[in-house]
């Protein structure tokens, strides 16, 4: 028996989602059609207030409810101190370890050559000119531990260093092939503790 064309197509939709695959896709959809009114109004409505609300930071490039973020916005972080992620979840899991007090910058992904992601598809051009003003002293790079995470690792490491400006990678703890948004505090403070300069 075939499922109702809109079935179809708000499993199509659901498939588009990071991580999520055909069957997920259609278990996804068939919960959220048995949900109330109510809880779907719900849901909806907190999707639409999301993407009104939230807009990406001028100067770091995170989600915020405001321009600057909260993060750019205190004055008690250490300016001489850029944290280089590759994504706003990234930078959550690294806000929440108390030895760092530095300030951060999402790079919106990493370079992949298979997946033509090259340095114009992320937001190189924009760390750079923000390390240009000469604020920052020292840069740590928390990309991923895999393999489009080290490139591109290497590749900012190699662009920042005749900057003058100190370039470290997160230190153990943290293992390779790992997402940094999926680690715990404790391994992400080891990790910023035991970094190593590039």
């Amino acid at each position: 028996m075939n499922r109702p064309q809109a079935v179809e197509k708000m499993i199509e939709v659901v498939k588009k989602l990071p991580g999520v695959g055909p069957k997920m896709a259609e278990r996804l959809c068939y919960h959220i059609l048995k949900l109330s009114d109510t809880e779907a109004d719900y849901l909806i409505d907190s999707i639409q207030k999301a993407r009104q609300k939230v807009k990406v930071c001028s100067i770091c490039y995170n989600l915020s409810e405001s321009d600057p973020c909260p993060i750019c916005s205190d004055i008690s972080k250490n300016k001489e101190i850029l944290c280089v992620v590759e994504t706003p979840q990234d930078l959550i899991a690294v806000s929440k370890v108390k030895d760092f007090n530095g300030l951060y910058f999402v790079l919106g992904g990493a370079l992949s050559p298979l997946d033509a992601i090259g340095p114009k598809d992320i937001r190189i051009d924009k760390l750079l000119a923000r390390l240009k003003t000469g604020e920052v002293k020292e840069v740590i790079l928390a990309t991923d531990m895999d393999s489009k995470g080290e490139t591109t690792a290497v590749y900012l490491a190699q662009i920042i260093k005749p900057l003058g400006i100190k370039v470290s990678r997160l230190g153990y703890g943290m293992p390779v092939g790992g997402d940094i948004e999926y680690a715990d505090e404790i391994t992400i403070s080891r990790a910023i503790a035991g970094r190593k300069e590039m």
